[in-house]
């Protein structure tokens, strides 16, 4: 990804804007292509190890001056609250529920990921900059309904993985200091998730 950075650069975006682009590129590539892989494993201890080094390397490139400065901002943590969210929320999950939920553990992990992702290429398109245009939510609920119909139809809730991607979709907007979306996000569908699976709603 660190070439996509380069090239916008060399193109004449804007630092923060091309950080921006390539930020999301690492939401839908690193975390959303990887999340369809961990119900293949045996365990849930590895998504949730995975995202916990991901999470000190991160913190850790903060702290020493951005060394990954092709997707970081020294103005926020974000994608540390990305790496610990993504697997934390495929990790409680996938142990509260069980295996044979594992593919359900995924979803709020997609949809950080993915409809997250999206919606920022999206804004960043449109306003060449970071920006919480409700226009992203939009599309972010292209992308997470079907994914939530999809996956959550795999344990017979697909009514209830679309509306927790609405609702995914709709979180999205709002961040409170450090809390930001992707916390949001993943803690929000992952409650209605669980309310579906429980209650008798489907």
């Amino acid at each position: 990804m660190k070439f996509l950075y380069e090239y916008n650069r060399r193109k004449g975006v804007e630092n923060e804007t091309a950080i921006y682009y390539n930020r999301k590129f690492v939401h839908i590539f690193a975390g959303g292509i990887t999340a369809l892989f961990m119900p293949f494993f045996s365990s849930y201890w590895v998504p949730f190890l995975a995202s916990i080094i991901l999470t000190v390397v991160t913190y850790i490139s903060h702290k020493k001056g951005s060394k990954l400065y092709w997707f970081q901002n020294k103005r926020d943590y974000n994608d540390v609250n990305f790496c610990i969210m993504w697997g934390f929320s495929i990790f409680l999950l996938w142990a509260f529920l069980g295996d044979e939920y594992k593919w359900i553990a995924i979803i709020p992990a997609l949809f950080m990921s993915f409809g997250d992702g999206v919606t920022g290429l999206i804004r960043n398109m449109v306003f060449k900059k970071r920006s919480k245009h409700p226009i992203g939510n939009v599309f972010m609920a292209f992308v997470c309904i079907p994914l939530g119909f999809g996956f959550g139809s795999l344990c017979g809730i697909a009514i209830g993985g679309a509306i927790a991607g609405l609702i995914a979709s709709i979180v999205e907007l709002f961040e409170i200091g450090p809390i930001d979306d992707n916390i949001f996000i993943t803690i929000f569908s992952s409650i209605f998730i669980l309310i579906f699976i429980f209650l008798p709603i489907n």
